[in-house]
């Protein structure tokens, strides 16, 4: 767009968040604007709040807000008296954490300190009883559908690693698998030329690292 965009000529785009800060920053001044949250992390930014929260919804937040704050406070806990078992901070392809992990700020900083990132504000919220390989499954399918197929590593990975986690459904997997599946997300980091690899490579190596008992449990039991 820069260089050809609306009737061919350069074009600015602008997300709608951008334009609606606008306004206050011109009233009160950069400064007033940069005095919400936490310095290289200033303004305040909406989050989109999404799963198994009591208040779903889309939330404008300073950025020294934490995880535990969001989800408890601003998404009124988890639905129906549930733990949280783990939450996907930034869409479905930033790396997932755990219930133990979310007392961190959300901002950019302090969640690529914690191992993953802020990525598009939109958290996934998931309790107790979600099945993170049936979920996982879903984010391969997605990725795998979305592969354009230009470069090997997305095109052979997101295949495999949707046959892979599909495995451990029907009851095939093993540990030789899961190390397999780690090894197939690494190979996709940095080796594409857009960031779908990336981006379906680090839910997959995160939610093994992260629950490596849930993939367990499902062939420890199909062997029993």
């Amino acid at each position: 767009p820069a260089v050809a965009g609306f009737n061919a000529c350069p074009t600015t785009v602008n997300n709608v968040e951008t334009l609606a800060c606008l306004p206050y920053i011109v009233n009160e001044g950069p400064e007033a604007f940069a005095g919400f949250g936490p310095p290289n992390n200033a303004g305040t930014h909406l989050v989109s709040l999404s799963g198994h929260v009591n208040q779903p919804g889309v939330y404008e937040v300073c950025m020294d807000v934490t995880l535990k704050d969001i989800i408890y406070g601003l998404g009124g806990g988890i639905r129906n008296g549930k733990k949280l078992k783990g939450v996907i901070p930034g869409g479905s392809s930033s790396p997932v954490l755990t219930a133990e992990e979310i007392d961190v700020e959300y901002n950019f900083d302090a969640l690529s300190k914690a191992g993953t990132m802020m990525g598009s504000a939109a958290l996934m919220v998931f309790d107790e009883d979600t099945d993170v390989i049936k979920l996982l499954h879903r984010i391969t399918r997605f990725y795998n559908h979305e592969s354009c197929g230009q470069c090997t590593p997305c095109r052979e990975g997101t295949h495999w690693a949707r046959l892979i986690v599909q495995d451990f459904l029907k009851g095939n997997g093993n540990e030789r698998k899961m190390k397999r599946l780690q090894r197939v997300g690494g190979n996709m980091m940095g080796t594409t030329v857009c960031a779908l690899g990336d981006a379906a490579a680090m839910p997959i190596t995160s939610f093994v690292k992260k629950f490596p008992l849930e993939f367990e449990k499902y062939y420890t039991q199909a062997a029993a």
